[in-house]
């Protein structure tokens, strides 16, 4: 990760996304700053803690309550990731 500042949100940012008629409220923290790398066969997720954090809460909201299942937040170089990273998609998958 680098120290510059990436294409991340730098202040408090806040998304609502509509699926099924339940509004699903994504938060960025403040400076936080997330990459991602594929590596072979790994993928490498790197982040400040500003950026776990996000992270964690972006996961705790597609696991809440009521999200329907194919719920999903895409992350890109352009849209919550630091310049570079590789997409990444978190979504609700409740099958079996």
């Amino acid at each position: 990760m680098t120290s510059d500042s990436g294409t991340a949100p730098v202040e408090s940012t806040q998304v609502t996304a509509v699926t099924d008629g339940v509004g699903l409220v994504f938060r960025w923290e403040a400076d936080a700053r997330i990459e991602v790398r594929a590596l072979k066969s790994e993928v490498v997720i790197e982040a400040n803690a500003a950026g776990l954090r996000t992270l964690a809460a972006h996961l705790l909201v597609l696991a809440g309550d009521g999200v329907p299942e194919g719920s999903h937040l895409h992350l890109e170089d352009n849209n919550g990731l630091e310049d570079g990273s590789v997409g990444l998609v978190l979504e609700r998958c409740d099958d079996e």
